[in-house]
């Protein structure tokens, strides 16, 4: 086992405490603020009819390219070798077709992704806007996210946690 890292991370930390020791840390939730904004759920809302509706354009894609499957293989007793190929090049240019819109649609730079940002760029900067807020407030000199990937908290304490500060200044209620 390679310890290194840690002995790495260690030393830097015994080199850089005498100066933190009067720094104050924090940490929020990002994803626990996120849920409980209200605007949150709209956005989801609309991304989950957004997502249905390009799923079922899919789905739909994928039927008729089964259907053209079992049709052809219905009548391949009928058909002449060139016309059973024209009809099987019909079939593959349909399914490339649908593979092109799932990559469009569901890809990693895809339309559905493209408008996930697009709706939630707005939230995300008022969420800022208010951690920023409160980490001055609170004369904070570092405020961790204990959602983020990976985040490296292995432990919080309770005392440290400012999520209920930011929902403060944003407005929001903790209706639990």
């Amino acid at each position: 086992m390679n310890n290194s890292p840690k002995i790495v991370l260690l030393l830097l930390f015994m080199l850089i405490s005498g100066s933190l020791a009067a720094q104050k840390f924090g940490y929020v939730d990002s994803e626990y603020i996120l849920n409980k904004h209200p605007d949150y759920k709209i956005v989801q809302q609309e991304l989950q009819n957004l997502g249905d509706a390009w799923r079922k354009e899919a789905q739909s894609l994928d039927k008729e390219i089964k259907e053209m499957y079992t049709q052809l293989k219905a009548e391949e007793v009928l058909l002449t070798e060139e016309m059973y190929q024209n009809r099987l090049q019909e079939i593959k240019k349909r399914e490339t077709a649908s593979q092109e819109f799932n990559s469009r649609i569901f890809g990693i730079d895809g339309q559905y992704f493209q408008k996930q940002a697009e709706l939630l760029q707005p939230l995300q900067s008022k969420i800022y806007d208010a951690i920023e807020r409160v980490s001055r407030k609170n004369n904070l000199a570092m405020l961790f996210d204990k959602a983020s990937v990976p985040s490296g908290i292995i432990y919080t304490d309770p005392r440290h946690d400012y999520s209920e500060f930011v929902l403060d200044e944003l407005g929001i209620e903790d209706n639990n």
